[in-house]
């Protein structure tokens, strides 16, 4: 993974991203998943698929942040971006509630699977703040040096000068808030989708027509919520 030439990484995050890979702690966290690996533990999303927001998704094209936790750790369900799940598995209960949102604000349906490349690929950066998890075990790298890596993706987004929309859906989301430039961009803040918070505010916060009101206004095409039926 410190291996600049080695990573299959989109040109335009790998140029900004260049510096992270030789740091210390980037070469920490290397060495911490092969050796996990090499204790047989399994690691979610598949190598592969680390860097998938990054690369469905280019810095130049990035119009909205959508910033998660943790990968998933179930088995299948993790891809590189926060919220979505594979094609196959069940929607989560924190997406459902999001597609709750989405029929209330914009009256799109209930989509029927939970994979999200179809926002992804129209620059809704879907970026959790730890990239890898260990199988059935939330939160298990969350302090290995994803933080640092993924706090440098959400100012380098923040230095860019075409404005974007961020969505800081919980406290975990909203404590990356002081990496934003609100002068330049709009963020959108409510709690969390998860089932234990969604009917205290975000169902009905209006993020996603809001978010589609701002780009226009700056002249960008909106975001296309509505997923498709088949993937």
């Amino acid at each position: 993974m410190t291996d600049n030439d080695r990573i299959s990484l989109e040109a335009g995050w790998k140029a900004a991203l260049r510096e992270e890979f030789a740091k210390p702690y980037m070469q920490q966290l290397s060495e911490f998943l092969r050796a996990e690996k090499a204790a047989g533990k399994e690691i979610y999303p598949p190598r592969e698929l680390i860097f998938s927001a990054l690369n469905s998704t280019p810095l130049a094209s990035v119009k909205v942040v959508i910033i998660g936790q943790d990968p998933y750790h179930g088995p299948g369900q993790a891809h590189g971006m926060c919220f979505s799940v594979q094609p196959g598995v069940a929607v989560p209960p924190s997406l459902l509630n999001i597609y709750k949102e989405l029929k209330r604000d914009l009256n799109i349906d209930l989509a029927t699977h939970g994979y999200l490349q179809h926002w992804a690929e129209q620059g809704v950066l879907l970026l959790n703040t730890s990239l890898t998890v260990e199988r059935g075990i939330a939160g298990s790298h969350a302090k290995k040096g994803w933080q640092h890596f993924t706090d440098k993706i959400i100012s380098v987004v923040s230095e860019q000068p075409t404005p974007v929309v961020f969505l800081l859906w919980g406290a975990h989301a909203q404590s990356k808030e002081s990496l934003i430039d609100p002068t330049r961009h709009l963020v959108l803040k409510s709690v969390h989708p998860s089932p234990l918070s969604a009917y205290r505010g975000f169902i009905g916060n209006g993020h996603f027509s809001r978010t589609n009101k701002e780009l226009i206004s700056l002249g960008r095409e909106p975001i296309d919520w509505k997923l498709p039926s088949a993937v």
